[in-house]
């Protein structure tokens, strides 16, 4: 460095140079922060002295998370701290300045970047930096980040994403360049206060980590590691997607207070059937796809389609049963002794049914009315207890998906 006497010197002939910018401070400091700096070189005077960097992450706002290719793409506002020592001056011989703008292409900048950094984002060009002067450089720039992150969407619309976004010196070992906090891991956790929250995602807290590893057990670097957790809101799928398929199971239940022999039970639970297969074509496209995994909620449609299928079954097999009963053979005795003796009283099934009761005003032989309310009464207790196995089944599905969503929620 230039000794005192030399400084003096240097100013006093910038001072006295004629021309426009003979009285501006700043050029007359910009010149003497640039007279033999090398922004090639570490800036320290002693070499085993590591550079400390001192860095910050506020996340402004979730742009896209792309479950597909498992990439999560963020606008942040980054901050990096660092003391610059060549890059140092008296505030009394530049009429008190204290800090200065320096073209950031003029000055070194350590090589730290994110180590899950896939692509190049749309980020505004900073192409300058603040000193201070005692060397302080601060560098601030709002950065689109494109990074990889592993997406898990079993939970899916209540799922919660836990990104990491790892700064680390590309080259340098921790001995030229250290990393460190420029506030304190609770302050940052909590911080929200740039955050834009009108989006499909809510930000729940910044984690940060230090660590200093080795890849060949001799050299050590050093990587600060932020954990962006956010979590989805669900109402727009809850609406869209659950209501409209919990309605449909509903109008699936209400149809089997439809007389089996009438014939309308048929076509009401084919046309629901229809209905729900238009509805998984129509909301395929907004469930999120990985090659990995599928949504527990695509589970949840599939089962319900499922479930809608053994309704439909369960109709054709009891309007089958009680259709033409006078052409059919009379009941077998294990059928009535199983069906319309021991069942009715085990699962509180009254015998008498409006259907039987209809039969007897009808004019026909004896024998053959015998048989048909015989057969009318099995259908109609084979048609309560499916429907009663088939109430319980959907009850506890359902049961054990909203305990499971409800946890995910309020977790």
């Amino acid at each position: 460095l230039l000794s005192s006497k030399m400084i003096k010197l240097y100013l006093r002939k910038l001072g006295s140079s004629s021309g426009r910018f003979s009285n501006a401070t700043l050029v007359r400091l910009a010149e003497f922060l640039s007279a033999g700096y090398k922004k090639g070189v570490r800036p320290v005077k002693d070499w085993r002295k590591s550079t400390t960097v001192a860095i910050d992450l506020m996340v402004y706002s979730i742009l896209n998370v792309d479950e597909k290719n498992q990439v999560l793409t963020t606008y942040v506002w980054y901050r990096q701290a660092w003391t610059d020592e060549f890059l140092v001056w008296d505030p009394e011989d530049f009429d008190k300045v204290k800090q200065v703008s320096i073209p950031t292409a003029n000055v070194w900048v350590p090589d730290i970047l994110i180590n899950e950094f896939v692509d190049v984002g749309k980020s505004p060009d900073i192409p300058y930096v603040y000193v201070t002067h005692d060397g302080l450089v601060r560098n601030y720039k709002p950065i689109q980040v494109v990074t990889a992150c592993t997406l898990n969407i079993y939970n899916f619309p209540f799922d919660v994403q836990n990104c990491s976004l790892t700064f680390q010196s590309w080259l340098h070992t921790i001995d030229d360049i250290n990393i460190t906090l420029m506030r304190s891991p609770e302050e940052l956790r909590e911080d929200k206060s740039l955050f834009m929250n009108q989006g499909e995602w809510e930000l729940l807290h910044v984690l940060s980590k230090y660590k200093s590893f080795s890849l060949d057990d001799d050299d050590y670097y050093a990587e600060m590691k932020f954990h962006v957790v956010i979590r989805r809101r669900p109402l727009f799928y809850t609406v869209n997607l659950l209501l409209p398929s919990i309605f449909l199971m509903v109008m699936d239940i209400v149809g089997f207070y439809l007389p089996p022999d009438s014939g309308e039970r048929v076509s009401f639970k084919v046309t629901l059937l229809l209905g729900y297969s238009v509805f998984l074509i129509i909301v395929s496209d907004t469930l999120p796809a990985t090659a990995i995994g599928t949504p527990l909620i695509g589970v949840y449609f599939v089962v319900c389609m499922a479930l809608l299928v053994i309704s439909l079954t369960e109709t054709v097999l009891i309007v089958r049963l009680v259709h033409k009963q006078d052409m059919q053979p009379p009941v077998p005795h294990w059928v009535k002794h199983l069906v319309l003796e021991r069942a009715p009283v085990l699962f509180c099934i009254h015998k008498k049914h409006r259907l039987c009761s209809r039969l007897s005003s009808q004019a026909s032989d004896m024998e053959c009315r015998d048989v048909a309310k015989e057969w009318l009464q099995v259908g109609y207790v084979l048609d309560v207890l499916l429907f009663r196995v088939y109430l319980v089944a959907m009850v506890a599905y359902s049961i054990t998906l909203g305990t499971l969503w409800s946890v995910w929620q309020i977790a």
